[in-house]
């Protein structure tokens, strides 16, 4: 069984969001998963995140909003073009323009709302509202 860092993130935040908490440290730090909390930031759901630095890897500090419903990693990565980001959009979202799918594309990690905007696809990495 292989090992997935971004699922971890995701279920840490969830769970914590769902017990009160305000604050969480999430670790090991990566790029990748410091892109996606800076996405989660944008659109409000998470207040804000700080790289704690350690010997190995680092940690992040999130401070936690009390909007996420519900958050979770798309398994497996699918790679989905522009056209078809809505099919995927009323699968993993309640309704429209209620929450953001996270996807890395050619031009960063964004939402689908950003990359529908630029018309460009990605891969699918994880959904919040």
């Amino acid at each position: 069984m292989n090992h997935d860092p971004l699922n971890d993130v995701i279920n840490t935040i969830k769970n914590a969001s769902r017990i009160g908490k305000s604050e969480v440290i999430i670790g090991p730090a990566s790029v990748m998963i410091g892109r996606i909390l800076k996405v989660m930031q944008d659109y409000n759901y998470i207040k804000s995140f700080e790289v704690i630095e350690e010997e190995r890897g680092g940690k992040f500090r999130v401070e936690l909003s009390d909007t996420i419903n519900n958050c979770g990693v798309i398994k497996p990565r699918l790679s989905v073009k522009n056209s078809n980001i809505e099919r995927y959009e009323s699968r993993y979202l309640p309704a429209q323009d209620f929450g953001i799918i996270i996807l890395t594309t050619t031009k960063g990690i964004m939402s689908h709302i950003e990359a529908r905007k630029l018309g460009i696809g990605g891969k699918l990495l994880a959904y919040v509202y």
